[in-house]
């Protein structure tokens, strides 16, 4: 017989267990890495073993969390025969299940191939539920060896189990708790993020609130420009002329920490070389004919704030290597003066011209364009961005309102119109445009027939209409001088009609004569007959035989009265 010392060390090891499982179980919210230490407990105190937690899935039905003898993938993936429908049964009653020796229970043939058994023990199994104050949420099942001597008091250890399996529950519902907090959590901070996101891009700006423009090509200019701007570095705007450099560098200075300070502006192509470098470096009295007083240049005007230098592509090879020693040192001497002055300016230059062409001609310094090129910000050109021009022509239209003391505004129809355009001169010759119509408009909308492109006499189709110098045959073109943005290289060349006019570069263009018996003494309505009659009077046809859209070859019929037949 065992000594009492022995028997009460036995009857402490339930209580030791409950113990080290509740350590357990409270040091961690990592549930798999908890369930699996405690399977490991049971088998250390309580020589069970081939310990396994099931939980129910959304579907009600139970799936491994934790077994022990092997990892829990392996366990999932067959190598373990568990006793499923036993579970099952556990967690749909919330009844313990207690079988003194698996052999002789159906639910547990399939387990009874895990089991090492030796000739003189049987295998009893243990299934408990692991229950919540809501609902049962799982099983925790154990197999013990019985060697058929020592007597075996089942309820000892269903109770043990059931308190273990309680613990458990409590576990697994903070650790759904924590997770669906989390998941709460992550939502609300996503929506939030959305509407911080559709705030910010639904406010103008700050500093940019003169630049007009929702596209996606402008948003990464203005991401560009309120990212770079409180920085000291030099900022190189490229693109087309009429893009709105002359914009952004301000923007770039009023969002600097520079703003209070002064922001000077020069226009390098308006300039010779000998003016220009007075204009920016100043002189002393008497340097030159005419130089009666000192007088300071546009770097001293400029200390402390931003010097913007526009079409800095322009300045010649002798200006240049002045220009760098500024950039450089900051520090210059007047024309006519022999004494040195520094200056803490920052420089924003813009150009339409094509400077990585220039570097590798030798016709602008490869130095100089390190200086400059720091960070280069590219502007599209409006035919990049055709969603900003209802935007533009209304603000454009609101300006000359306000200016000219009218109400005018524009029909869905003109804006239509409007986008289709190609406006090689970018912005200012949208804002041309609109100030010519609106001028010459004598009610109070703008309708698409006030337009004066649909009486083809669009500025825009007239510079089609001309060649390159020296440039011949049908792929002349207009260059397009501005970088495309992303890449620092010049854009592709504009390609000229030799024909017509037709609805790329503007969509109210002439009856053209693709297509059509080239003959000059046919009138318009003629030619537009003949078009259709090729065409079998299908309107579309004759569009793009004409060069034209539907739309204009059903105004063009209406305006020559001409019926469309029904063949």
């Amino acid at each position: 017989m065992r000594s009492t010392r022995e028997r009460i060390d036995d009857s402490a090891l339930p209580l030791i267990g409950i113990y080290e499982i509740s350590k357990i179980l409270g040091a961690t919210l990592d549930l798999d890495q908890a369930l699996r230490e405690v399977l490991n407990v049971l088998s250390s105190y309580l020589n069970m073993r081939h310990g396994a937690v099931v939980l129910s899935d959304e579907q009600n039905k139970p799936v491994l969390a934790a077994v022990t003898g092997m990892s829990l993938q392996a366990a999932r993936a067959g190598a373990l025969k568990y006793p499923y429908a036993a579970a099952a049964q556990v967690i749909s009653t919330s009844i313990p299940m207690v079988v003194p020796d698996i052999a002789d229970e159906p639910l547990l043939e399939s387990c009874a191939g895990n089991n090492e058994a030796l000739e003189d023990e049987r295998i009893a199994f243990y299934c408990v539920p692991i229950k919540t104050t809501e609902k049962t949420i799982g099983a925790l099942s154990v197999e013990r060896a019985q060697d058929g001597q020592s007597f075996v008091v089942y309820e000892h250890d269903l109770r043990f189990l059931t308190m273990v399996a309680t613990l458990i529950a409590q576990t697994v519902r903070l650790h759904r708790k924590v997770l669906a907090d989390r998941e709460m959590l992550m939502d609300d901070a996503k929506r939030l993020q959305k509407k911080i996101t559709e705030v910010a891009q639904a406010q103008p700006v700050r500093g940019l609130d003169d630049v007009v423009g929702t596209s996606e090509a402008m948003a990464n200019v203005f991401a560009q420009v309120q990212q770079a701007a409180p920085t000291k570095a030099t900022i190189l705007l490229r693109g087309e002329s009429g893009t709105g450099k002359e914009l952004v560098a301000r923007a770039v200075h009023g969002l600097s920490q520079r703003a209070r300070k002064p922001f000077i502006k020069v226009n390098c192509a308006a300039l010779s070389e000998t003016v220009l470098e007075s204009e920016l470096f100043g002189h002393e009295k008497g340097a030159f004919t005419g130089a009666v007083a000192e007088r300071k240049g546009r770097f001293e005007l400029a200390n402390g704030g931003s010097l913007f230098l526009d079409e800095i592509g322009e300045i010649s090879a002798g200006f240049q290597a002045k220009l760098l020693r500024v950039l450089q040192e900051g520090e210059f001497e007047r024309v006519g003066g022999a004494r040195t002055i520094k200056v803490d300016v920052r420089l924003i230059a813009a150009t339409n011209r094509d400077l990585e062409a220039g570097v590798a001609d030798g016709s602008f310094r490869a130095d100089l364009y390190y200086r400059l090129n720091v960070v280069p910000i590219f502007l599209p050109p409006l035919r990049e961005r055709t969603g900003d021009i209802p935007l533009l022509a209304s603000f454009f239209l609101d300006q000359f309102n306000r200016e000219n003391g009218r109400s005018l505004s524009f029909s869905g129809e003109a804006l239509d119109v409007l986008k289709r355009c190609y406006f090689p001169g970018n912005v200012r010759e949208l804002e041309n445009c609109v100030y010519r119509t609106a001028t010459m408009t004598k009610g109070d909308q703008i309708d698409e027939l006030n337009l004066l492109c649909q009486h083809d006499i669009c500025l825009s189709s007239t510079l089609w209409h001309h060649k390159r110098p020296g440039a011949e045959g049908p792929q002349a073109a207009i260059p397009s001088p501005g970088p495309t943005p992303g890449t620092g290289r010049v854009s592709a060349p504009i390609p000229v009609p030799t024909g017509p006019l037709t609805a790329p570069p503007c969509p109210a263009a002439p009856l053209g004569e693709a297509g059509v018996d080239d003959e000059s003494d046919l009138s318009e309505r003629e030619r537009l007959v003949q078009a259709m009659e090729k065409c079998g009077w299908v309107q579309a046809k004759a569009a793009r035989m004409l060069g034209l859209t539907p739309r204009q070859i059903g105004y063009a019929l209406k305006k020559h009265n001409i019926e469309v037949r029904q063949l």
